[in-house]
C-alpha cells in the first residue's frame, strides 16, 4: 500500500537556494519538490523545511547512561532518552560515540561499550527509536587495551565511522600543560607531584602505543572500507599523517594551520556546533566562526548539546552566510563524508528525512521530524 504525505507552503532549504514551495513524500521517499502551495495536504504555515540532520559526533549518551561518576543507567532506558533528545533536535541520522580504551583518565571497562551497542540495535529493531542509530568508535591510541576493546566490534555493520584520538599532554588538544592542568589536576585536585606522575604515565603510554595502535586500526578500517576520523589535528605533520592514512573528516583541529591543510587536501573539518553557539571553544582552542570566516568549515557536531546541532546554522546565516550553504554543514555534507548517499538532502529520490523548524528570532523551534516518511516527533 503507498503510503503519501504532502506538505505545502514551507521554505524548503535545498542545497543551494530556498524554495517557497510543496513536497510530496511516497514511501519513504522524496517523491516531488514543486514551486508553491498546494490545495491538498499539510499547511507548514511557511515554516522551514530542512534535511533531517546527520550526527557524526556526539558523546551525549554517555551522560545518559553515566550520568554521575561511578553510577550506569539501565542501557535501554539511556538510549531511549538520548535518541528522544537527539530527534527533537531535528537530528533523524546520528552516530553514537563510543570510547574504546581505558585508563586512570576514565573510559569504559571492556565489553560495557560492546553492551551497549547491541542494545542500540536490540531497541532499533523493536522499534524504539525514532532516529537512526549508527555507531562511532572514539579509539584512545595511547592506553594499552584499546585494541582489546575495538576488537569486540570487529563484524559489527553498524560501525561506520572511527577516530582516532591522543590525549596525552603535549599531544593534539593539550600541546600546552596549561589547558591538561585546567582539565586534569585542578578537576581531579592532584597535589603537583601527583599531577608530575599523571602526566608522565600519560606521556610515556602515548609514546609506547599511539603510533602501532594507530596503524593497526586505521589498516583494519580500510579493509572494512569505514571512514576514519583524524582528532584534534594540531601540526602540519598531524595532516600528513592523516592523509597517509587515507583520513576523510578532520575533527576539531586546533590550529589555523591544521585545519587549511586539511580542508585543502580534501578532507572534511568538523567542528562543534557548540562552538558556534558560545563564540568560542570550551577548551581554549581555535574558535570555529574564524574557520568558517576562513572558508574552512565543512561540518559541526553537537558534541555535548545535541540542540546546538540546529542552532549554529541559523546564528552562522545571521553572521552573513547563505542558510542553505550553513544547513548543509549538518546535513548534505556529513552524509556524504561517510558514505551516507541516500539522506542528507532534500532531492527527488533520497529518503524523507525532514525537519519542520520555525525561527521568528534567536532560537529556532523544531516542530515536527520526519524520517524515511514517518512523522517521529
Amino acid at each position: 500500500m503507498t503510503r503519501e504525505t504532502v506538505l505545502s507552503n514551507a521554505r524548503i532549504v535545498l542545497e543551494d537556494k530556498i524554495l517557497d514551495g510543496t513536497l510530496v513524500l511516497r514511501d519513504g521517499l522524496i517523491a516531488d519538490i514543486s514551486e508553491g502551495s498546494s490545495a491538498q495536504g499539510e499547511d507548514m504555515e511557511g515554516d522551514f523545511l530542512l534535511p533531517g540532520l546527520v550526527e557524526l559526533h556526539t558523546d551525549h549518551l554517555e551522560a545518559h547512561y553515566s550520568p554521575r561518576p561511578g553510577v550506569r543507567w539501565g542501557l535501554t532506558a539511556a538510549i531511549q532518552s538520548h535518541d528522544a533528545q537527539v530527534v527533537t533536535s531535528g537530528i533523524t541520522t546520528v552516530f553514537d560515540c563510543l570510547r574504546m580504551g581505558s585508563d586512570e583518565d576514565g573510559g569504559f571497562e571492556k565489553g560495557e561499550m560492546r553492551a551497549m551497542a547491541s542494545a542500540i540495535a536490540e531497541a532499533q529493531n523493536e522499534d524504539r527509536l525514532r532516529a537512526e542509530h549508527l555507531i562511532h568508535l572514539r579509539c584512545e591510541v595511547s592506553t594499552d587495551n584499546v585494541l582489546e576493546h575495538y576488537a569486540e566490534f570487529e563484524n559489527d555493520p553498524m560501525v561506520r565511522l572511527v577516530s582516532l584520538m591522543d590525549h596525552a599532554p603535549g599531544q593534539r588538544q593539550f600541546q600546552t600543560l596549561e589547558q591538561y592542568i585546567l582539565y586534569y589536576k585542578k578537576k581531579r585536585g592532584l597535589t603537583d607531584d601527583e599531577f608530575d606522575a599523571f602526566c608522565k604515565r600519560q606521556q610515556d603510554l602515548s609514546a609506547r602505543y599511539a603510533k602501532p595502535h594507530r596503524d593497526a586500526i586505521a589498516a583494519s578500517c580500510a579493509a572494512r572500507n569505514i571512514s576514519v576520523a583524524s582528532h584534534d589535528d594540531a601540526t602540519l605533520e598531524h595532516v600528513e599523517e592523516a592523509i597517509g592514512y587515507g583520513i576523510r573528516l578532520a575533527e576539531f583541529p586546533t590550529s589555523f594551520e591544521a585545519a587549511k591543510a586539511s580542508h585543502g587536501a580534501g578532507m572534511s573539518v568538523l567542528m562543534g556546533a557548540p562552538n558556534i553557539v558560545r563564540g568560542k571553544s570550551h577548551s581554549g582552542n581555535i574558535a570555529a566562526r574564524d574557520l568558517a570566516d576562513m572558508g574552512v568549515l565543512d561540518v559541526l557536531s553537537s558534541d555535548y548539546v545535541p540542540f546546538s546541532l540546529m542552532h549554529a546554522p541559523f546564528i552562522l546565516a545571521d553572521e552573513g552566510m547563505e542558510l542553505p550553504k550553513a544547513i548543509n554543514m549538518v546535513s548534505t555534507t556529513p552524509a556524504r563524508t561517510v558514505g551516507l548517499d541516500d539522506r542528507g538532502a532534500i532531492a527527488k529520490g533520497l529518503r524523507a528525512d525532514l525537519a519542520r523548524v520555525r525561527r521568528p528570532s534567536g532560537v529556532p523551534v523544531v516542530r515536527s521530524v520526519w524520517r524515511q516518511g514517518r512523522r517521529v516527533a
